[in-house]
């Protein structure tokens, strides 16, 4: 697939429910209206709807949320896709999660074939934490990562990086992360959905002002590691290990997008950052063929932006786009 701009589209991440165990601060109202389940798509059509991307040239998977975790029978998923791995149509199958539920399906995930996961955790500090994500345990999360590193899985922490709240901590979760043998991405706020009285402007720290500081204590070196996502990773020379950056607002990285987000409602968003979608759960349901749903995704393909509006500034305060990141998927 290849969209208006000469992009490959090779990259499809998957939310496969609104639903999530947290309430974090910067991606949920704490009394968030969750879709009504007649409108979520089954798991076996989740799964068509995957393999029809796959057929079409997609090579990396990601499941997201909402948190995928929680959601009832999720595995029979993983497995399904798992035999894709096998027949080797996709290079890899992975997932983004809070962690709260690692200790209990690490194992089977490096079973099915998942090598890789991304633990989002905004902060080492346990009541910190639970005023983050409102309801998480932070001891929880980390008897879930260590569930992960006793089965194989390698661990990518990603961190929103939060004017005031966590900006104080990058130097000591870096070592922590690197002591570990997991990588640490930090990520700029992005200005998606109503999330109360919380004021994106006052929680959003570029990170160019993260790097200058964390500069002060670490050596980076800029590096050509790439995981098919968007950041931009360094290393850090005192402890070895990798430091990335993912910069939506400071620093752009569209014209290397190869990515689409599919909703756990059918719903695919060819830009994070943008409104316009294709509905793909009517032609998914319309036959049992799947003609009318390839032709619905060459149609959305084709009408992918060549970047995002993202602002956050005194005359942009507000959410560049009404849906919540757990709708879309991280």
């Amino acid at each position: 697939m290849i969209d208006p701009f000469g992009r490959h589209i090779s990259y499809l991440r998957v939310s496969v429910t609104d639903r999530c165990d947290f309430r974090c601060v910067y991606c949920m109202a704490e009394d968030m209206t969750f879709l009504p389940k007649a409108e979520v798509l089954s798991l076996e059509e989740l799964e068509r709807l995957c393999t029809a991307f796959i057929r079409r040239g997609v090579r990396k998977l990601r499941l997201t949320g909402g948190e995928p975790l929680v959601r009832k029978n999720v595995m029979s998923l993983f497995r399904g896709l798992g035999k894709h791995l096998e027949s080797g149509a996709l290079e890899e199958l992975t997932l983004t999660t809070n962690g709260s539920q690692l200790a209990k399906y690490a194992q089977e995930l490096a079973d099915i074939g998942v090598r890789r996961v991304n633990v989002s955790m905004d902060t080492l500090d346990s009541d910190k934490f639970r005023q983050l994500t409102r309801w998480g345990d932070l001891d929880q999360v980390m008897r879930g990562l260590d569930a992960a590193q006793r089965a194989g899985l390698a661990i990518k922490i990603n961190a929103v990086a939060l004017r005031g709240v966590n900006d104080g901590e990058f130097e000591e979760m870096i070592r922590w992360c690197h002591g570990r043998g997991m990588d640490l991405v930090l990520i700029e706020v992005m200005p998606m959905g109503e999330i109360g009285d919380a004021a994106r402007l006052d929680q959003y720290l570029p990170l160019s002002l993260a790097r200058t500081e964390i500069a002060r204590h670490f050596t980076l070196t800029e590096t050509d590691y790439r995981t098919g996502g968007p950041a931009r990773y360094f290393k850090v020379e005192e402890t070895g290990g990798r430091l990335g950056f993912i910069t939506p607002l400071t620093h752009n990285f569209c014209e290397s997008c190869n990515r689409v987000r599919l909703t756990c409602t059918g719903t695919l968003y060819m830009c994070l950052g943008q409104e316009d979608a294709a509905d793909l759960r009517a032609p998914l349901r319309a036959s049992e063929s799947d003609e009318v749903l390839d032709r619905a995704i060459t149609e959305a393909i084709a009408r992918k932006p060549k970047g995002h509006d993202f602002i956050i500034d005194r005359r942009h305060s507000g959410p560049a786009v009404p849906r919540h990141m757990s709708v879309t998927g991280g």
